[in-house]
C-alpha cells in the first residue's frame, strides 16, 4: 500500500466504547467531490484524533490511503475512521461517492445506525445521492445533511437548502446559516439559541448576531421551530407556540433530538474547511459533532437485521447485548499479498474477542463466483483500524466496529457467529454488475498467477461477478462501470503482479438451418489394420425458435444396425455444439436418419459418430446458416425527464419498446426487448444519458436472427478469434 508521505497528524489509542449507548456509527454518503474525506479530516483534527488534518491533494488523508485513491485523488474504497468526543466513540464510515463503487457504499449503510448526508454548496444534489436518501428512507435510517463548501464564491447555501426541501421532502430544515463578513465567512447563526458562533479567530466564541440578520433568522426560526413541533409528542406545544408563549430552547432540542432519532426529521449544518485557495477558518465541527452525539442513535435504538439458523429454522430475535450470543458480520474485505485477509466487522451481539473460535456462515452469491461456506475459523488479532493504520483492541463489544486479521474464508458479506449456534444474517441489498469486461493474461506466468489474484478481487468486492464463458472461452468481470473495471485491472497489476490486457467482449450466438437439406456423412478408412466403416444419409429441417433438437430413426432393414443408431446421433450432437459456419452451436433442428451403410467387421461405434457429424456438415453445405442472437428483456427505470430520449435511444439499438409504467416518485419503468450486442456497455451509456439516476435489469429472452448486414460481419470476426 501506498504511503506517499506519510500522514501529518500521528494517531494517538484507538477509543474504547465505554457501552453500547455510547457508540454512534455515522456513514458519510454524497457524490464525489463534496469533501466528504476532507470533513472526515476536519472531525478528527477537530477531536484531537490527529494533530493536523492531511490533504487530498497530497495524499495524506486518513480515509484514501489505498494507491489507487492517492493517485486519482478520490475516494473508491471504503474507510473507516474511530475518534472520541463527549465520552462517545464515533466510528465514522467514509464512503465513495462514485457510481461504480456503490458496493462499499451499501456496506456502509449496513455498517451504520445513521447516515450524514454530505452535499456541496458549490455542486448540488446529484441523481446517486437521491436514490440513496430513498434507500435510507425506505428502512427508516436516521439522517441528517451537512452542507459542505459554503466559503466558496460559487456556492449558495440557501438555495442548496431549497433544493434539498424540494427533493428530499418534508422533515428537512436548517439549524444553522452561515454568516459572512468584509473578507468572507466568519461564522454560524443558530437559528435555536439566535446567537452567532464566530470562528475568524479560530476557535468558536459566541457573541450576538450582526441587525442585519435579525429578519432572516426570526423567518428560518419560526419555521424550524413548527418543523420540530410538528414530529413532538407533546400534543400542546402547536397551541402554546400559535398563543404567543416563548417556548423553552432546551424541551425543543430534545424533541428535535428524539424525532432525528427516529428518522423523521433531518437537520440541515453548514460546514467549511479551507483548502487551495479558500484559507479561511474551520467552521461547523463542533455543531455537527454535536447532531452526531446527541441527536444520531446509539445501536441500543437500531434494530438488528433478521438472524436464522445456518440449518433452517425460524428467525431468532436479538438486541444489541454484549452478554448476548455472538452474531457480527463483516461488511467489508481487503486483502494484502503481505498482511493477508483483513475483515471489517461490525458486531450486532454478544462480544467478540480474539484467538476465539467462529462460525463463518457464507452469503449465497455462488452466481457472481462467491463461494458460499460454513466454517469454523479462529479470530486473529482485533484491530482498531484508522485508516490504513492499525491499533490494538481488546474486544469488540456489541454496537462496535473492528477489524479481524487471519479470517482466511471470511468475505464481504459473512456472517460471523458461535460455533455452538451458528446463524446468518438476511444479506444487504448489492446492485448487479452489469458492465461485462473481457481480459486475459499477458503471459504464461500471469496466467498461472491470475487465478488466485481474482479469487482474493471477488472475496473482497460483492459487486464483482467473474464468469469463465465456456461459449466463448471468454475470461469475464462483470463490473458496476468503467471506472470499477480501471480499478480491478490496475490492482491485478499492483497488488498481485499480474498483468491483463482487455480485449473485445464476444456475444455468445447461435446457429441455425435457413431451409430443409440433405447429408450424406460417410467414415470409411480401410488402409491397413482394423479399418472404420460408417455411412449414413441424414434429411435436416429448421424447427421453430427455442425448440431445440429433435432425432428421428426411419432405418428400415437394419442398413444400420440398431446398436449404432445412438452413435450417428451423438456425433450429430457433437458437430452442434461445434457448430457448421462460424463456430458458435448449432440449435432448432431435427435430423432424420433414414438410409446407411455398416460393414459387419470395421464398423464401430467412433466410425458412426464420425459419419453423423459429416452428415450435418455435409447438409449445412447446401443451405444458408442463419446466425441467431441473444435478445435480452430490458427493464430500463429512469426519471420522468429522460423517457423521451432512453426510448428513442433503445430503438436506435434494435430495441423493441414493449410499454412503460408510471413509478412513485417521479419515475418511469421502460420495459423493451433489445440484442445483447447492442447493450455490452449500456450500463456506461444509461448513466451517461441519465446524469447517474437511470438503472436498469437484464434478463435473457430468446435467440434470433441476426440481421443479414450484421451476420457476415460477426462471422468474419468469429473465424479471426
Amino acid at each position: 500500500m501506498a504511503d506517499k508521505g506519510g500522514h501529518p497528524g500521528a494517531p494517538g489509542r484507538a477509543p474504547e466504547a465505554g457501552g453500547c449507548d455510547k457508540v454512534r456509527n455515522v456513514a458519510l454518503v454524497g457524490h464525489s467531490g463534496t469533501g466528504k474525506t476532507t470533513l472526515v479530516e476536519a472531525l478528527l483534527a477537530a477531536t484531537g484524533t490527529l494533530q493536523r488534518a492531511g490533504r487530498v491533494e497530497d495524499g495524506t488523508t486518513v480515509s484514501d490511503f489505498d494507491e489507487v485513491e492517492v493517485r486519482q485523488q478520490r475516494s473508491v474504497n471504503l474507510a473507516l475512521a474511530p475518534f472520541s468526543y463527549g465520552g462517545m466513540k464515533i466510528n465514522l464510515i467514509d464512503t465513495p461517492g462514485y457510481a461504480d463503487f456503490v458496493g462499499d457504499l451499501r456496506a456502509g449503510l449496513r455498517g451504520a445506525d445513521a447516515a450524514l448526508f454530505v452535499i456541496s454548496a458549490v455542486d448540488g444534489i446529484d441523481g446517486l445521492t437521491r436514490m440513496i436518501w430513498e434507500e435510507c428512507a425506505a428502512v427508516g435510517m436516521p439522517r441528517a445533511i451537512v452542507i459542505t463548501k459554503v466559503d466558496q464564491q460559487r456556492g449558495d447555501y440557501d438555495d442548496v437548502v431549497m433544493a434539498c426541501q424540494d427533493v428530499f421532502g418534508e422533515g428537512v430544515a436548517p439549524l444553522y446559516f452561515p454568516a459572512g463578513g468584509g473578507d468572507g465567512l466568519k461564522g454560524l447563526i443558530g437559528l435555536l439559541s439566535q446567537r452567532c458562533l464566530d470562528y475568524s479567530t479560530g476557535r468558536r466564541t459566541e457573541c450576538d448576531p450582526d441587525p442585519r440578520y435579525l429578519d432572516q433568522i426570526a423567518e428560518q426560526r419560526a419555521s424550524l421551530i413548527e418543523g420540530i413541533i410538528q414530529e413532538s409528542e407533546d400534543e400542546s406545544l402547536m397551541d402554546r407556540y400559535l398563543s404567543g408563549e416563548d417556548l423553552d430552547v432546551k424541551a425543543l432540542i430534545e424533541d428535535l433530538e428524539t424525532a432525528v432519532a427516529r428518522g423523521s426529521f433531518f437537520p440541515v449544518l453548514a460546514t467549511s474547511v479551507p483548502h487551495g485557495d479558500h484559507p479561511g477558518p474551520v467552521v461547523g465541527m463542533q455543531e455537527l459533532l454535536e447532531v452526531i452525539t446527541q441527536a444520531f442513535p446509539s445501536p441500543l435504538e437500531r434494530g438488528i437485521p433478521p438472524v436464522a439458523p445456518v440449518k433452517g429454522g425460524p428467525p431468532r430475535e436479538l438486541s444489541c447485548d454484549p452478554e448476548g450470543p455472538l452474531v457480527a458480520e463483516v461488511i467489508k474485505t481487503t486483502s494484502d499479498p503481505y498482511v493477508g485477509r483483513i475483515s471489517l466487522v461490525r458486531v450486532f451481539s454478544g462480544t467478540l474477542r480474539p484467538d476465539t473460535t467462529v462460525h463463518v456462515s457464507g452469503h449465497g452469491m455462488q452466481d457472481r463466483g462467491h463461494e458460499d461456506h460454513d466454517v469454523d475459523e479462529r479470530v486473529g488479532a482485533l484491530t482498531s483500524p484508522l485508516g490504513k493504520t492499525q491499533r490494538t483492541a481488546s474486544s469488540c463489544m456489541a454496537g462496535d466496529i473492528c477489524a479481524v486479521a487471519k479470517l482466511t474464508r471470511a468475505e464481504s458479506g459473512d456472517t460471523l457467529s458461535d460455533p455452538g449456534s451458528p446463524v446468518v444474517m438476511a444479506p444487504w441489498s448489492m446492485p448487479d454488475p452489469l458492465l461485462p469486461v473481457a481480459i486475459r493474461a499477458k503471459s504464461k506466468a500471469d496466467e498461472d498467477k491470475l487465478s488466485q489474484a481474482l479469487g482474493r478481487l471477488v472475496a473482497e468486492d460483492p459487486t464483482l461477478r467473474l464468469e469463465n464463458n465456456s461459449e466463448t472461452r471468454q475470461l469475464v468481470l462483470w463490473c458496476m462501470g468503467e471506472a470499477h473495471a480501471d480499478v480491478l485491472i490496475d490492482r491485478l497489476r499492483t497488488r498481485y503482479g499480474v498483468e491483463v490486457e482487455r480485449i473485445d467482449l464476444r456475444v455468445p450466438l447461435r446457429e441455425t438451418f435457413g431451409g430443409t437439406a440433405k447429408g450424406l456423412g460417410r467414415h470409411v478408412k480401410q488402409s491397413g489394420g482394423h479399418g472404420q466403416y460408417g455411412i449414413c444419409h441424414v434429411d435436416v429441417e429448421p424447427l421453430p425458435s427455442g425448440e431445440g433438437f429433435e432425432f428421428v430413426d426411419k432405418i428400415v432393414g437394419g442398413v444400420v444396425p440398431r446398436q449404432f443408431i445412438p452413435s450417428v446421433e451423438k456425433g450429430v450432437r457433437q458437430q452442434m455444439g461445434r457448430g457448421v459456419s462460424a463456430g458458435y452451436p448449432l440449435v432448432d433442428i431435427k435430423v432424420t436418419l433414414h438410409d446407411g451403410k455398416a460393414h459387419s467387421v470395421d464398423s464401430s461405434d467412433m466410425a458412426f459418430q464420425a459419419a453423423g457429424a459429416l452428415a450435418l456438415k455435409d447438409a449445412a453445405a447446401s443451405v444458408p446458416i442463419l446466425l441467431l442472437e441473444p435478445v435480452d428483456e430490458v427493464e430500463v427505470l429512469i426519471a420522468d425527464e429522460y423517457v423521451g430520449a432512453i426510448m428513442s435511444d433503445l430503438t436506435s439499438r434494435r430495441g423493441r419498446v414493449q410499454g412503460s409504467q408510471a413509478v412513485p416518485g417521479g419515475r418511469t419503468m421502460i420495459k423493451a426487448e433489445v440484442p445483447q450486442l447492442e447493450i455490452i456497455r449500456y450500463a456506461i451509456d444509461l448513466r451517461s444519458m441519465s446524469q447517474g439516476t437511470g438503472t436498469f435489469s437484464r434478463t435473457f429472452l430468446r435467440y434470433e436472427p441476426l440481421p443479414p448486414h450484421l451476420s457476415d460481419k460477426v462471422a468474419a470476426e468469429s473465424k479471426d478469434a
